[in-house]
């Protein structure tokens, strides 16, 4: 039977939740598959079943990937600031892929085989959040004033950063220095890319613009996800994928143009819309 190419996300485990964004497996076909990572604020790792796993650190733009035919490949991917215990800091990680055992050592031939024995995909899936869920339980704490900063650069309520450092109660170059250290890039750079995101999940879910300023289509969404107008919108998805909004869901708003089912990735992220914190600051700003 001839494999077909696909890609499935999923929710978490549940002790995962707030460190893990989404966890999926990519089966290729028989060709290459052209994979173009794009920047979604955090860190995500790849276990190519039989293969070497990967950490691909925080991006700032496209990373094309050539996966190679009948290969299967389980992948988790991090909210922003909530990295797996690694022995750097992110802004050391930024635009790289890494090898894995350069970062975690020994251990992860462990890891490795243990996925191979799992026997399928789904199980090896599982292998691997069980290793996170006790890394996380022996790791330092996270920072929880990164993770507070994250909550309030979501794209739904735009936040001043300088407002946002002084409800931190810290100065700005603190919030930069503990943002480029938790998260890998600086708080500006962050909320565009939260922005991006927040406007490829309203697009994903086929959500309907709000109708402000008259617009509809891409150009609501751009508005509705905090962009000043679809040229602003534009200009931004340029940067951080390389392709126009229109090629990049393939000329519709309710998909992206690869066809893959990202719902467990984008619920989430749009359930931030209700979030009071981003709210609150920017009724101080004002």
């Amino acid at each position: 039977m001839t494999t077909v190419e696909s890609y499935v996300e999923r929710a978490p485990l549940p002790e995962l939740a707030g460190a893990v964004r989404t966890v999926w497996i990519q089966r290729t076909g028989p060709a290459v598959y052209v994979q173009r990572h794009l920047p979604t604020g955090g860190v995500e790792i790849h276990f190519p079943i039989g293969g070497h796993p990967q950490l691909v650190g925080p991006l700032t733009a496209p990373a094309i990937e050539a996966i190679p035919a009948h290969t299967t490949v389980v992948g988790v991917r991090f909210q922003p600031g909530t990295a797996p215990p690694l022995p750097t800091v992110l802004d050391d990680l930024v635009d790289q892929r890494l090898g894995l055992t350069e970062l975690w050592g020994p251990s992860v031939d462990r890891l490795v085989e243990a996925m191979a024995l799992a026997g399928t995909p789904e199980r090896a899936l599982m292998v691997v959040q069980a290793h996170l869920v006790r890394e996380f339980r022996r790791a330092d704490r996270l920072d929880p004033l990164v993770g507070e900063a994250v909550r309030a650069l979501m794209p739904w309520h735009p936040v001043d950063i300088d407002t946002l450092a002084t409800h931190l109660t810290l100065s700005a170059s603190q919030l930069r220095r503990r943002c480029l250290h938790a998260v890998g890039v600086s708080p500006k750079v962050l909320q565009r890319t939260l922005r991006f995101q927040g406007f490829l999940a309203l697009a994903q879910a086929g959500a309907t613009a709000s109708g402000r300023r008259g617009t509809d289509g891409i150009a609501g969404l751009a508005v509705d996800a905090g962009y000043a107008d679809q040229a602003h919108l534009s200009r931004e998805c340029l940067r951080l994928t390389g392709l126009t909004p229109r090629q990049l869901l393939g000329g519709s708003v309710d998909r992206c143009a690869c066809g893959h089912e990202h719902s467990a990735s984008y619920k989430p992220f749009l359930a931030t819309r209700g979030a009071r914190f981003g709210q609150e600051l920017s009724s101080r700003r004002s």
